[in-house]
């Protein structure tokens, strides 16, 4: 087998059970050590304390950056300063659900060797969390997330994300992520494009992680108004993101209606009661949400 690399950038987040878990798993990935490689994005004394001890294990790297460099960025220094053949991308928030994540991925690499990057998938906990407040995350991730390998190769470059995908080190090399994009959100969907620009194999894998770390609704409404400004910017440099964007289509329909001025007046006046419902609701509906980003991408394009 080739060697492997696991990237993990930290911030302010306690990583380590997941690297307990890569390590209990490491002797299944046949032929070669596994290196994890962790690095630290500035985050605060209490999480730089809890990691440090993390150097002095076997196949372990641990460093820790003077500034806060952004997700993109961050990303880029993991794979330059790793040396294996393949890169595999994973979130500080992440968890295994089970003992055969890095075997599945030894086997895919045995089955498809043509293909230069799999994508395994997120899943979500069975039970609501406890806390009413973070339900929002919650319901949002099993429902629009949590989305099983078949149904994302039928869009294999639109259905991509960089938490939890095995790449080939060459690939992420010579297509780094787009450090210029200092927003939140969306480099897994400028990575896509460049991966379907350069005609790159994808395949979707059910090897998912259990995305652990859920925000509160007022975090992750926050959140997704800093990724609906990200795209609106986004669409100005990179016209061609409105094709996998389903959320920028329908504001161009909108506005090749003629209808984008009357939709963004009337959703104006529904958004103090959407962001209500959304934030008091045990259930959350998910419609109010598409509402608002509708509204945020609407004002941002006008």
């Amino acid at each position: 087998m080739p060697s492997l690399a696991i990237l993990i950038p930290i911030f302010n987040h306690d990583v380590r059970p997941l690297v307990a878990e890569l390590r209990a798993q490491a002797t299944d990935w046949p032929g070669n050590p596994v290196e994890i490689h962790l690095l630290d994005d500035d985050s605060t004394q209490e999480f730089r304390a809890l990691h440090r001890s993390l150097a002095a294990l076997p196949g372990v790297s641990y460093r820790e950056l003077p500034a806060n460099v952004g997700r993109a960025a961050i990303r880029n220094q993991l794979a330059a300063n790793a040396q294996a053949d393949w890169l595999l991308l994973l979130d500080n928030d992440s968890r295994l659900p089970n003992g055969r994540f890095l075997a599945r991925y030894a086997q895919a690499l045995t089955d498809a060797p043509a293909t230069d990057v799999f994508i395994g998938g997120t899943t979500y906990a069975a039970a609501p969390p406890a806390d009413p407040a973070l339900r929002l995350r919650w319901h949002y991730g099993r429902a629009r997330e949590a989305r099983p390998a078949a149904a994302r190769q039928a869009a294999p470059y639109a259905q991509l994300t960089v938490n939890n995908a095995l790449v080939r080190a060459g690939v992420l090399r010579r297509l780094p992520f787009d450090e210029t994009l200092r927003g939140y959100g969306h480099e897994d969907t400028l990575f896509g494009l460049a991966l379907a620009a350069a005609g790159v194999a994808v395949r979707h894998l059910d090897n998912p992680v259990l995305h652990e770390g859920l925000e509160p609704a007022a975090v992750f409404l926050e959140k997704s108004e800093q990724a609906v400004r990200t795209l609106a910017g986004l669409l100005r440099r990179e016209p061609g993101l409105a094709r996998v964007s389903r959320l920028a289509q329908l504001a161009a329909r909108l506005r090749g209606a003629g209808l984008a001025g009357v939709a963004r007046v009337a959703l104006g006046r529904l958004e103090p009661g959407l962001r209500r419902r959304l934030l008091s609701a045990a259930r959350p509906s998910l419609v109010a949400l598409d509402a608002l980003k509708l509204l945020w991408l609407l004002r941002e394009t006008q």
